[in-house]
């Protein structure tokens, strides 16, 4: 299993329009940051958003390549699941 570690900063720019008052990072940024750390050209295959984090929050993104070639991650703030998925390597 591999993982990476991403404090999301509180000026973050998604954060303008995301939600005034109530900011929150939008899944294309948490699939983003999953994709760099991953460092492999993936598609994603799934993708399913449970709970949101915000500015200053440590995310923790963890993934694991099963015997299909496909690759789980989870990407996890203070022990709750944030997002969870599948990627396939391109």
């Amino acid at each position: 299993m591999s993982q990476a570690r991403w404090t999301v900063p509180i000026d973050h720019p998604a954060f303008a329009g995301h939600f005034p008052g109530r900011p929150i990072v939008p899944g294309v940024v948490l699939l983003d940051r999953l994709l760099s750390a991953v460092a492999v050209p993936c598609d994603i295959a799934s993708a399913k958003f449970l709970g949101p984090a915000g500015p200053g929050e440590i995310l923790e993104f963890t993934w694991q390549a099963q015997g299909s070639g496909t690759i789980k991650f989870d990407i996890a703030c203070a022990g709750r699941r944030v997002a969870t998925g599948s990627l396939v390597p391109k």
